[in-house]
């Protein structure tokens, strides 16, 4: 072996690469920090009240879940930001699927923190035929404890909420957005059902 090895400098590319692994080691250990402070929250569980809300709609009208109790179940589901990749996918399933919604009883309300405007926009834009609401200050997104990714993207979750304004269904999954669909379908089929017998 060679006696100066030890003193050579490290190569350009061995010192990036020790980089980005530090970094992926920092991130891993960041996202099991915060991961674990959301788990210890108090969560909304299947079973438990739906908090009443108030917020505005893409058309400017202000609604509360209030509204809807007694009438029709809620599929109130949360995402990041509209426009995005899998936020427009998710949206546009909702779409597709909205009279299968109907037809079961339940209304679909979107929630993200972008303003009304940028709403308004997107509903046009992807032709939503269901209600999305702002949440701004984040109200709603604390009320139903909605959790975070990594610790900082807003997380997206769905809860399926019946007549009487219980909470009957949970979905999280920041990326298998078409599932937030399958699953709550699922769930409003279920409590329809069970309203014929």
């Amino acid at each position: 072996m060679d006696a100066n090895a030890q003193d050579r400098p490290h190569s350009p590319a061995k010192t990036r690469r020790r980089g980005v692994w530090i970094g992926l080691v920092i991130l891993l250990l960041l996202g099991l920090y915060f991961g674990v402070n959301q788990l210890n929250m108090s969560t909304i569980k299947v079973g438990d009240p739906a908090p009443d809300f108030s917020a505005t709609t893409q058309s400017g009208q202000v609604i509360r879940l209030q509204d809807y109790l007694g009438k029709k179940a809620v599929v109130l589901y949360f995402y990041p930001k509209d426009n995005t990749s899998v936020c427009t996918a998710q949206a546009c399933a909702f779409r597709d699927a909205y009279e299968d919604f109907v037809a079961a009883g339940a209304e679909v309300i979107g929630v993200s923190s972008d303003s009304t405007e940028s709403h308004r926009g997107f509903a046009e834009q992807q032709k939503l035929p269901f209600t999305l609401v702002s949440d701004a200050d984040g109200a709603i997104r604390k009320a139903y404890r909605v959790p975070k990714t990594l610790g900082f993207l807003p997380g997206r979750v769905t809860y399926v909420i019946d007549r009487q304004g219980v909470v009957r269904h949970i979905f999280n999954s920041q990326l298998d957005g078409g599932r937030h669909i399958e699953e709550s379908l699922r769930t409003v089929r279920e409590l329809a059902d069970g309203l014929r017998e």
